[in-house]
């Protein structure tokens, strides 16, 4: 069964990509869901003249995500926590506290588009994460998570 995604799904396509799904996967939670809709003859062509007007607009907030990017290159995370004996949190440090540090800096990011590598970080030290700003435009990001003193 061939859909056209309406929204961004994980694992699966990003929104106006028409996908191939099994049949109950469409039947039963895509299309009720509202993530997608069946790939008819007529929802192709209404999804061509919409993207042919969408390519000027793509590329405006592709250059706006490209700036977004280029201001992580001489960005320097530290993100503080309480540690006990050796290099072990108390907590955790997760995507939504990356995300307010980054603010902070001026780089603004939705939480869902940031994937810390490992999860959640339960220890001190170097870690890396994926950001992304747009479909096309995806960055690589290093911080530090440190002991308060």
């Amino acid at each position: 069964m061939e859909v056209i995604l309406k929204k961004d799904v994980d694992n699966l396509g990003f929104k106006d990509d028409v996908v191939d799904v099994k049949n109950g996967y469409g039947r039963n939670y895509l299309i009720p869901q509202g993530f997608a809709e069946l790939a008819t003859p007529s929802a192709r062509k209404v999804l061509q003249e919409t993207l042919k007007q969408r390519a000027y607009k793509e590329q405006k907030h592709i250059d706006e995500a490209k700036k977004q990017a280029e201001k992580l290159n001489n960005l320097e995370i530290r993100l503080t926590a309480k540690a006990g004996a050796g290099d072990k949190l108390f907590g955790s440090i997760t995507n939504a506290d990356l995300v307010d540090a980054l603010s902070k800096e001026g780089v603004e990011i939705d939480k869902k588009y940031v994937i810390i590598a490992g999860g959640n970080i339960k220890r001190l030290g170097q870690y890396e994460a994926t950001l992304r700003f747009h479909r096309e435009v995806v960055s690589n990001f290093t911080f530090d998570v440190v002991g308060e003193a």
